[in-house]
């Protein structure tokens, strides 16, 4: 990872505003100190599971993704992070080592708090609290819902809720519906829970059937209502 140069951390706190606008101004000059900056390559390795967490990280820019190592070596894509999601923080909550990986799918700066620091807070602040659990209650929620989808979804409905998902967290371009990520062929299969083979053949018969549009990297959601049709019937 690589540092960043700010004149002042402070010129990140908008950034923050989340958690800083509930703290006490004694807070606040406690943690600021604390606080680093750092830029990640794209496929760079922001934590790695069996590791011990120290910090709780805030994307401010690009994009991540949290994944796990499967049967075989596979990599499955549990969560994609978007600006400004806080991120990497339930194990040091529950005292436990990293069970997931995180890793930049383009260059992303990224705020890094000492995780001891945060818990410090936390017990000393119910507003910080019920801010994570919120977070946490709602990361559980999705994850829930996706564990159904990825075990009981036929193929074309795993991939349709996919293009789906990356359109809800990171939108589209201008033209108002090429999603604005690139996704490896083997990111999207990670994502959908299938095998890149099979990643790449049902997005060439939604291209096919004029679904989708593809061009390299980039994926162009033709008929976003049947997309949402074959998601929902699975």
């Amino acid at each position: 990872m690589m540092p960043i140069h700010v004149q002042n951390i402070e010129e990140i706190l908008p950034n923050l505003s989340a958690i800083f606008n509930l703290l006490t101004e004694e807070q606040k000059s406690t943690l600021l100190p604390q606080i680093s900056l750092q830029l990640f390559k794209k496929n760079k390795k922001i934590y790695v599971e069996g590791d011990v967490p120290h910090y709780l990280y805030c994307l401010i820019s690009g994009k991540v993704k949290v994944f796990k190592e499967g049967v075989g070596g596979r990599a499955q894509i549990v969560r994609i992070v978007k600006p400004v999601e806080y991120f990497g923080y339930r194990a040091g909550f529950a005292c436990q080592n990293y069970v997931t990986s995180a890793a930049a799918f383009e260059p992303s700066v990224i705020v890094c708090i000492p995780i001891k620091a945060m818990i410090a807070l936390i017990q000393e602040n119910a507003r910080l609290a019920w801010f994570f659990i919120q977070r946490l209650s709602a990361n559980l929620g999705q994850a829930d819902e996706r564990t159904v989808s990825l075990t009981q979804k036929h193929i074309r409905g795993r991939l349709a809720e996919a293009l789906l998902f990356l359109k809800d967290c990171y939108g589209v371009e201008e033209d108002g519906s090429t999603l604005s990520i690139y996704l490896s062929r083997e990111d999207l299969a990670n994502l959908s829970n299938m095998t890149t083979s099979n990643a790449i053949r049902t997005l060439s018969v939604f291209a096919a059937e004029h679904i989708v549009a593809i061009d390299g990297r980039k994926i162009k959601l033709i008929d976003e209502g049947r997309l949402q049709r074959i998601s929902r019937i699975g």
